[in-house]
């Protein structure tokens, strides 16, 4: 099947009750068991499986090409419990621009467990070498970077991965399944923070684990995932499960917004610099197409002239544009990162993060129009 085709029959639930067509909502945290001790349908306690998080893993890995799907409370649970099954001792090598904290939780949490990171260029594949160390157990990529958009080579790391017997990782929030498959270029693990264009409409806080191969490795996160209980509830498994059915046509449409806006902004004169990796001009735009096969993506940042104070002044002009944290919904939104981050973040200060919705593109580019002047 496609994968648009896969969306919607993967998260299908046959009803033997009601025949519903739509998903119930299983609220029930326990099951009934038999008089033998035993249960009839599979099911224990909500925090070890539940039925409507059981149809959302299994949906994500198969979106995914994957043979494992574990469900979290959040992107960062995801992270966290892929962190957990690393042990004291370990290195991990992440980007130098890379969702914020990811490398603050690996450095203010797991560093006290004994986990230590060195943050490189990933675009660089010479940096990447000389930073692995003897005890390099995974490396971490996020490609579109957040908030820079930098495009790591997928497969090129892998290969170097591979080379030492070390575990490689990618979010792949920015992208999504339907934009770059990243188990397909050798990857072992994908992460999703699933708030994002899986739920489609900033209303619902989760993430996800994609394993390759079920193994070792799948049945370390499992149990993690049981005994940590960082898990969904049943409604909020089935909001990500809805929001899948369309999650093809929202991230298609979004994309294509997203580069007429790119396009738009990139001959600017009030414009510094536009990251997208569908431009032309972008460094790694090549790698881009190489490997996102099904577009460039939703999101973009762009560097106004001036400074700080310049790139949130104009924030404020945008009228159809909101300013807020997160992406991948329906609305556009905008953000100043550094302003988020910290003063110690690598984000230049005049960087505005876009997230391009599902408006019309000509009204869009008109209120930057109007903005800019």
């Amino acid at each position: 099947m496609k994968i648009e085709t896969l969306a919607i029959q993967s998260t299908q639930m046959h009803d033997a009750n009601a025949g519903a067509v739509i998903s119930p909502i299983y609220l029930s945290t326990t099951f009934e068991r038999e008089t033998d001790g035993s249960y009839a349908h599979g099911y224990i306690y909500s925090r070890a499986d539940n039925p409507n998080r059981q149809l959302l893993e299994k949906s994500i890995a198969l979106l995914e090409n994957g043979a494992v799907g574990l469900a979290f409370a959040s992107g960062m649970a995801a992270t966290t419990a892929l962190f957990q099954s690393l042990k004291s001792g370990d290195h991990i090598i992440t980007p130098d621009d890379a969702y914020y904290a990811t490398n603050v939780l690996i450095t203010e949490v797991f560093g006290q467990w004994g986990l230590s990171m060195t943050t490189v260029d990933m675009t660089d594949l010479e940096a990447v070498k000389s930073a692995i160390q003897p005890n390099t157990k995974l490396f971490w990529i996020e490609t579109p970077s957040n908030p820079q958009l930098k495009i790591t080579d997928i497969q090129a790391i892998s290969e170097i991965a591979k080379g030492i017997g070390a575990l490689v990782a990618v979010d792949n929030t920015w992208a999504t399944p339907i934009l770059q498959r990243p188990l397909d270029l050798g990857v072992d693990i994908v992460m999703h923070s699933t708030t994002k264009y899986f739920g489609g409409h900033s209303d619902v806080l989760s993430g996800a684990l994609i394993i390759k191969e079920e193994g070792e490795l799948s049945n370390k996160l499992r149990t993690i995932q049981k005994l940590t209980g960082g898990v969904p509830s049943p409604f909020e498994s089935w909001l990500v499960a809805r929001g899948i059915k369309t999650l093809a046509l929202r991230v298609k449409a979004q994309t294509e917004n997203a580069g007429k806006l790119a396009d738009f902004l990139n001959t600017h004169p009030q414009i510094e610099a536009v990251h997208y990796p569908g431009l032309a001009t972008h460094p790694q735009h090549v790698i881009a197409k190489k490997q996102m096969l099904g577009g460039f993506g939703a999101m973009l940042s762009v560097q106004v002239k001036g400074d700080a104070t310049n790139a949130m002044a104009l924030t404020g002009k945008l009228k159809l544009f909101t300013t807020a944290t997160s992406l991948g919904g329906v609305e556009s939104l905008i953000e100043h990162r550094k302003s988020v981050e910290g003063t110690d973040s690598p984000t230049p200060d005049n960087l505005l993060r876009v997230s391009v919705g599902l408006e019309n593109i000509e009204d869009l580019i008109d209120d930057w129009k109007i903005a800019l002047e």
